[in-house]
């Protein structure tokens, strides 16, 4: 049975599915292995019903990095948000189907880290821009009340 799951994360690794880049994505995060190198970044586009309609990653490094990018982003395209932030690192060491040795745990979950950075970044993005919008309503606000207008 092994066998056949390393077949499957060598093919991740040699033709992953959604490597690349997306022209407008709502989220992304590089996230890196410094213990060996392994560099991720990953794209997401969201879209206004709250499901992942697009995932993209680039990077390199070895193949369990990769195919572990790979299976995610197959994993997440086309769920609700709040399925992907629910992902857990077992989530994905049961995508990857093999035994993972502990120095090859942070390679393989990697990508899994990388997109949570990327959903944080972006929903600290979107509470700063709500919180702008909000500052700007009472400056205008202000504004006409200083000028008589009725509050």
């Amino acid at each position: 049975m092994d066998d056949l799951y390393r077949d499957e994360i060598l093919e991740h690794y040699r033709q992953p599915h959604n490597f690349g880049t997306l022209d407008a994505p709502d989220a992304v995060y590089e996230g890196n292995n410094p213990l060996c190198g392994d560099r991720i970044t990953m794209m997401l586009s969201v879209g206004a019903d709250g499901t992942v309609h697009d995932v993209a990653f680039s990077g390199r490094g070895c193949a369990i990095s990769q195919a572990s990018a790979s299976l995610l982003t197959d994993e997440v395209k086309g769920r609700p948000l709040s399925d992907v932030e629910a992902l857990t690192n077992q989530d994905i060491l049961d995508l990857l189907g093999i035994d993972i040795s502990p120095a090859r745990l942070k390679c393989a979950l990697l990508s899994l880290d990388t997109l949570h950075h990327a959903l944080r970044d972006r929903a600290a993005a979107s509470a700063a821009r709500a919180g702008d919008q909000a500052r700007a309503g009472d400056q205008a606000g202000a504004g006409d009340q200083a000028a008589g207008a009725p509050a």
